[in-house]
């Protein structure tokens, strides 16, 4: 009877446990303007989406149903801009930050919206970036095609398409 009651609630504890919710908050929205907004990108297996909630009050979210294609991407570019405002303090560090790289890391959800294409493009932290591409296999089920390095310029048309 114990054993009985002991795996009845090994089963209910890991019937909760695949009924949960990743959330990941160190992720950014950008607009059709390129500016970036502060995020909160969740999946949610009870709800069956995935939600980024951004931190002007808007709510974006995308039915695990409606996803058609998972991919990650990453840009580089120098520092120049940061490199030349430092210069003016400290010549010897401006000049080393503008000829270091920065790399973003990107998360596009292609998905279906009424029969009309759509796409939420986010900016993922890079100490959560590879997290985030588990959680989102993992939740959705579908395989996160790495794209590897984008140039920034097709990066900002898909942002306006």
């Amino acid at each position: 009877m114990r054993r009985l009651a002991c795996l009845i609630s090994l089963f209910l504890l890991s019937a909760t446990m695949c009924a949960e919710e990743t959330v990941f908050r160190d992720v950014q929205f950008p607009s059709s303007k390129g500016q970036l907004t502060n995020a909160t990108l969740k999946f949610s297996d009870e709800s069956k989406l995935v939600e980024a909630r951004l931190s002007d009050g808007r709510v974006v979210t995308v039915m695990y149903s409606q996803i058609d294609t998972i991919s990650y991407e990453y840009t580089k570019k120098h520092r120049l801009k940061q490199g030349l405002a430092l210069g003016m303090l400290s010549p010897g560090t401006g000049i080393i930050v503008a000829f270091t790289k920065s790399k973003n890391h990107w998360l596009e959800i292609d998905f279906h919206d009424q029969n009309a294409p759509s796409a939420l493009v986010l900016k993922l932290d890079k100490r959560d970036y590879k997290k985030a591409c588990d959680a989102a296999k993992a939740h959705t089920g579908k395989d996160v095609v790495v794209a590897g390095k984008t140039d920034t310029k097709s990066l900002k048309a898909k942002i306006k398409d």
